[in-house]
């Protein structure tokens, strides 16, 4: 497993990139946090882990008519835990993270839609 900090300039709020076995996180920990769902994976606690999934978000519909993409919500892991494959999805937040209203709305609807649970770790 190898770590590089990114040298760019810090994000709005404060955090490094940073890679991990060659992928790039958008920030230490959500790269620590990686870490710790791949021992979990070898320990054979969960399964089927993904990174930065993305679940489309769309417009109802309304008396018939068209549904169409209105964003995306990328979250930070996805996994299937224990053995009863309990679906996960994982967004990585620091306590200095502010949760912006899009944030917020986005949150909202893919609950919703999907009908899973966005855990905040």
């Amino acid at each position: 497993m190898s770590i590089h900090l990114s040298a760019r300039r810090p994000t709005k709020y404060r955090a490094i990139p940073t890679e991990l076995d060659g992928i790039r996180f958008d920030s230490k920990k959500e790269a620590r946090r990686y870490g710790e769902l791949l021992m979990l994976m070898r320990g054979g606690e969960i399964r089927d882990l993904v990174c930065q999934p993305e679940f489309p978000l769309f417009t109802a519909r309304y008396k018939g008519g068209d549904v169409h993409q209105v964003g995306v919500y990328r979250a930070d892991f996805r996994y299937r835990q224990g053995p009863t494959g309990v679906l996960v999805v994982e967004d990585v937040k620091s306590p200095a993270t502010r949760k912006t209203a899009v944030y917020r709305l986005k949150k909202r609807m893919v609950e919703a839609a999907y009908g899973i649970t966005v855990t905040e770790v």
